[in-house]
């Protein structure tokens, strides 16, 4: 770590308390680290020993707590442990997320990570004297002593995620939706002799949506949690923060569910279904599992090389429909695809044109189509929260507009966001890929030669002139065999675009034809199993 003199003598100096330096830690260490330039940072991270003792006792907790559902869990997760495949590799730049990794904050010569049994031993303490923090940031830390928490000059303060005073404790979300609360909140707060009990320096609060699961909302409020943190504690260092006290005497501090209460739950939240559409579910599943453990065990060597490239539209629990996947199951794909496959941007993809290579892991690419809002709120963070890349298509005349797009009013659906260019360009600079949907949305077979044309240079200068795209893929709208011709694909190879995706099913077996990309769906309708298939390009459907 580089010395207090070389940060200059106003550099803030902080200090984190935290019991795993997950993702949202790290993401959010390195969102105040840039509003901050030149900040120091000790970083305490909590690493009990693991004896058996301690195994044993906290085994004994949870059987007391849930019965004979603790021992079926325990039993359910033995394959995983045995045979999970370890976790995905560590993305590296420019691909989304790189910034983020545990590599990445290590690299930084600001920052000193601390790992010690206990918190409150000796020598942490006498470090954190040393140190001497301006501020202590609580992180999904353990509950702190004030021998430790009182040391930075500005005191400590800690992010919880629930509403305060009424949702203490853990964990988040799952309580407000057991007490059927319309939003989850989140709330920084002073440390204090209490269990979140200190007067409050910001809130803020996620509102729930028709089909929001307990984890589609921990995974919105840790998002949330980054900017509400950065800017409490950028309030707190320049002396302008205005502490609330909370309410004595109300309130009240809830732990964590059993495993039956969990149940209880997911059951209440789950979207009707009948015993027949579970039966079909529980056998094209089976079906799924066979295929994909066939491949595994060899069937992958009796296939030509391919490259599956996913088409996906909106990531929201406001619908459940065929353009929809659910916030949590999008961000189970993703994590499930960032450790067993190799996921690739479409550039690479476009290159295969001469042959698809082989590789020990199946090749996936994950595009978006049409230009919605969810798809830089939801979707992105959950892309970079992997380390996946991506390529998002926009129709650029309803970027920013608010337009609805003609699908949309076919179906009756309500208004729903699109983004602006601001938050395109923001995702631009993360890496991802953003190519052209045409302006309007329109169908290229169907609309006369000079409106196609007209739409496809315009598309291709929007991009141009807001994001410096200099060589643009185009994704044709609706993606049908009907919905493009040869004449007209012609046109979008004479307007300077570089490739052209489809989206009407099928995976690219042996070759990539870069004007004709085969893209297939993925979303609500299709299970975990369903989609590790699709990734090892396992697909027969093409419409």
């Amino acid at each position: 770590m580089s010395s207090a003199s070389q940060a200059g003598p106003s550099a803030p100096r902080l200090v984190v308390f935290t019991g795993a330096l997950n993702h949202g830690v790290r993401k959010g260490i390195v969102a105040i680290d840039e509003a901050l330039p030149g900040a120091q940072w000790l970083v305490c991270l909590l690493r009990p020993p693991r004896t058996l003792s301690a195994v044993w006792r906290g085994q004994k907790r949870n059987l007391r707590r849930s019965g004979w559902r603790w021992l079926v869990y325990q039993a359910a997760q033995l394959p995983r442990r045995l045979f999970g495949g370890g976790a995905a590799p560590d993305p590296v730049p420019p691909t989304p997320g790189h910034e983020f990794t545990l590599s990445a904050l290590a690299a930084n010569a600001r920052v000193t990570i601390l790992r010690a049994p206990d918190l409150h031993a000796p020598q942490v303490l006498q470090r954190v004297r040393e140190f001497a923090p301006d501020l202590g940031l609580s992180l999904g830390g353990p509950i702190l002593r004030r021998a430790l928490f009182a040391l930075p000059r500005l005191g400590t303060i800690n992010l919880h995620k629930g509403k305060l005073p009424d949702f203490r404790g853990m964990p988040p979300a799952f309580w407000e939706l057991w007490h059927d609360q319309h939003s989850v909140g989140c709330s920084v707060h002073s440390v204090d002799d209490g269990l979140d009990t200190g007067a409050l320096f910001g809130e803020t609060q996620v509102q729930r949506q028709r089909f929001s699961s307990v984890k589609g909302l921990q995974l919105e409020l840790d998002e949330v949690a980054i900017d509400l943190t950065r800017d409490c504690a950028l309030a707190v260092l320049a002396g302008r923060a205005t502490p609330r006290p909370q309410p004595a005497g109300q309130g009240r501090t809830f732990r964590k569910p059993s495993l039956r209460q969990e149940a209880e739950l997911a059951a209440r939240l789950a979207p009707p279904a009948s015993a027949a559409q579970r039966l079909r579910t529980l056998v094209k599943d089976a079906v799924s599992a066979a295929q994909c453990t066939a491949f595994r065990i060899g069937g992958k060597k009796l296939l030509s090389p391919r490259v599956t490239v996913f088409n996906y539209h909106r990531v929201s629990d406001e619908a459940r429909d065929n353009l929809t996947a659910p916030v949590e199951q999008f961000d189970r794909h993703m994590a499930w695809a960032a450790a067993h496959c190799r996921v690739l941007p479409i550039e690479e993809v476009l290159a295969m044109q001469d042959r698809v290579p082989p590789s020990d892991r199946p090749l996936v690419c994950i595009t978006f189509d049409d230009g919605y809002l969810d798809n830089y709120s939801h979707a992105a963070p959950i892309l970079r929260r992997h380390g996946v890349p991506a390529s998002f298509f926009v129709s650029t005349g309803i970027v920013s507009t608010g337009r609805p797009f003609p699908h949309d009013q076919r179906r009756g659906n309500p208004p729903i966001a699109n983004m602006n260019w601001d938050q395109l360009r923001e995702m631009r600079r993360w890496g991802f890929t953003i190519g052209s949907h045409t302006v309007t949305h329109i169908d290229c077979a169907a609309e006369s030669e000079a409106v196609v044309r007209q739409e496809l240079a315009q598309s291709r200068d929007d991009l141009r002139r807001e994001l410096g795209v200099q060589e643009p893929i185009f994704a044709y709208p609706y993606g049908g065999r009907r919905h493009m011709t040869r004449e007209r694909l012609q046109w979008v190879k004479e307007a300077g675009y570089v490739g052209c995706l489809s989206a009407y099913g099928g995976t690219n077996v042996a070759r990539v034809d870069r004007w004709m990309v085969l893209r297939c769906a993925d979303g609500w309708g299709f299970t975990d199993w369903a989609f590790r298939r699709r990734c090892l390009g396992l697909i027969s459907d093409q419409a």
